[in-house]
Order: structure tokens, then C-alpha cells, then sequence
């Protein structure tokens, strides 16, 4: 009964969540430009950790967060209602780290200048939790990206598979397809520093 109630109680919380965001777009779209102010403070954690997980270069993450949010504010007046606004958030988020990974790629092409990987200073993680943290970054970073993207919505942003597929716009099955090959191949990864990582 408990269970039921705590069910019920966390359906109504997303569906007021859901129609908060709605209400957000609907007063931004008649001339409000505070209401996506508030969209932008909800959401935009959830955007920068995205982007960070996914691209691993936190010298950029605001760069292209500013970029995912000022498309948002183009595009909201052609929001349709008929998703979450955070997936249609989400698809808008991939997007711009796919064209980011597209441009990284190109300039590579021309240039022969090794690009590091900056590693942030935890002030919140012990240095060994850090270590154990980073060490599992850095293998998600080297799965390719269509394993890599639905790992990451599903296992640290929490979408389920519903979402990652409109997110991504493919199918529930090649999601679930796709999320078991990342685990599978992160697994691999981690196996040799098994003994390090526990």
C-alpha cells in the first residue's frame, strides 16, 4: 500500500515537474523572457554534466552549454508538447557534442599537435574516490559514440529507454542494443584494473 502511495506520489511530482516546464515555455513564447531564465536554472546542471560526461574537456563544457542554451532560445517557439521538454533539451545537447566531436575530428585532420586531456580538480571526492572516477570517465570516453551517448543517458543521467530513444530518435530495441554493448565493452575495459579500482 506503502508502495502504491509512494508510486502515485512520484507519478504526480513528474507530471507537475512536466507542466511547470510547460508553463516555462508558454509564458516564454507570449513575451517572457524571465520564464526561460528559470528554464535555463533547472536544467542546466543536468546539460553541463551531460556535456562534460560525453566530450570529457571541462574547458568547453560552458562554452558549449552557452551554445546548447542559446539554441534552445531560438527553437523554444517551435516546441511541439509532445515530449518532456528535457528530452527534446537532451536531443538538442547531443546534437551540439556531436558537431563538436565532428569539428574536433577536422581539425585533428590538420593538425599534428597532441591534444591533452584536462583533468579537473575535485574538491568534493577524496583523491582515490577522484582517481576511481576519472579512471571510469576516461574508458566511457573511449567507447564509440553510438554506444557512449546511450550510456550515459541511461546510467548517469537516468533517462529511460523510452527517452534515450527520442532523444537519439531510433528505436527502444537498438537502444537497449546499444547500452548492453557499452556495458559489455566498458566491463572489458575495467577488468584488468579490477583489483585497483575496488
Amino acid at each position: 500500500m506503502n508502495k502504491e502511495k509512494e508510486n502515485q506520489t512520484l507519478q504526480s511530482s513528474q507530471i507537475l515537474t512536466l507542466d511547470d516546464d510547460f508553463s516555462l515555455i508558454r509564458s516564454f513564447t507570449a513575451g517572457n523572457e524571465d520564464a526561460f531564465r528559470s528554464l535555463v536554472k533547472r536544467h542546466k546542471e543536468k546539460v553541463r554534466n551531460l556535456v562534460y560526461i560525453t566530450l570529457g574537456k571541462p574547458d568547453e563544457v560552458d562554452d558549449i552549454t552557452q551554445e546548447v542554451f542559446i539554441t534552445v532560445f531560438r527553437k523554444l517557439g517551435a516546441f511541439r508538447y509532445e515530449s518532456q521538454f528535457s528530452t527534446w533539451l537532451y536531443r538538442v545537447t547531443v546534437n551540439k557534442c556531436r558537431d563538436h566531436i565532428r569539428r574536433y575530428k577536422i581539425r585533428n585532420l590538420f593538425s599534428s599537435l597532441s591534444v591533452e586531456n584536462d583533468i579537473p580538480v575535485s574538491e568534493t571526492h577524496n583523491e582515490g574516490a577522484y582517481e576511481v572516477q576519472e579512471i571510469v570517465r576516461q574508458s566511457i570516453a573511449k567507447l564509440p559514440e553510438k554506444y557512449r551517448i546511450p550510456l550515459i543517458l541511461r546510467d548517469i543521467e537516468g533517462l529511460d529507454y523510452r527517452q534515450i530513444a527520442e532523444t537519439l530518435e531510433t528505436e527502444v530495441g537498438t537502444v537497449k542494443s546499444r547500452i548492453f554493448r557499452a556495458r559489455e565493452a566498458l566491463k572489458q575495459m575495467l577488468e584488468p584494473m579490477k583489483q585497483d579500482l575496488l
